[in-house]
């Protein structure tokens, strides 16, 4: 079942087949079998071959929804420095409202001081200063930008410490190249773990 899982929610591009022939593959034991061997060499670590199938146990612990909550955290503590330096009262207020509890994530100098160097700093007070300056129903564009932060952050640390769930994250967006992380090993971990007990 968690072979099925992960191959539908597997976003299409990295099959690298057309549609149809993706949907009619995952209707049969073979069709799958094929499609996970194509995906091998994009998740080596995720589809690696053990008798308890512990690699892929990733995909049941972290579903699609649990997962993105780990990123749009991760996100929002990249975007913290800027988030903490605009302090003009109409853009707090929506701010506020955009992201919820995740302000609050922001604000919380216990977590993370918000030290970065000039170039990380300028790039994600650019990006909010992007975001600002939109109409409201634009301003949406701020959430992916943070969720694209967030995945980076994730990206960077999974290589190290989770490369399976690494690649389960990579599967569940299309293919691109992400923008430089910059978040701490150690507050990625401490993220990764509130996480994983909150789920518990």
């Amino acid at each position: 079942m968690r072979v099925r899982t992960l191959l539908v929610e597997t976003k299409p591009a990295w099959f690298g087949v057309d549609g149809a022939l993706l949907a009619h593959a995952q209707q049969s034991a073979l069709g799958r079998r094929m499609l996970s061997r194509w995906l091998q060499a994009k998740a080596p670590a995720l589809l690696a071959p053990s008798p308890d199938g512990a690699a892929l146990t990733t995909v049941t612990a972290w579903p699609r929804a649990r997962l993105q909550r780990l990123i749009r955290d991760l996100g929002t503590l990249a975007f913290a420095p800027a988030i903490r330096a605009e302090v003009r009262r109409e853009p707090v207020r929506w701010l506020k409202a955009l992201l919820g509890d995740g302000y609050a994530l922001a604000l919380d100098r216990s977590l993370w001081d918000g030290t970065l160097d000039g170039e990380a700093e300028a790039r994600v007070a650019r990006e909010l200063r992007e975001a600002l300056a939109s109409q409201d129903l634009a301003r949406q564009s701020l959430l992916p930008r943070i969720d694209r932060q967030g995945r980076a952050e994730l990206d960077a640390w999974c290589r190290e410490h989770a490369p399976a769930l690494g690649e389960w994250s990579r599967l569940l967006h299309e293919p691109e190249t992400l923008p430089p992380a910059h978040l701490s090993p150690a507050l990625v971990a401490r993220a990764h773990a509130h996480h994983l007990r909150a789920a518990a």
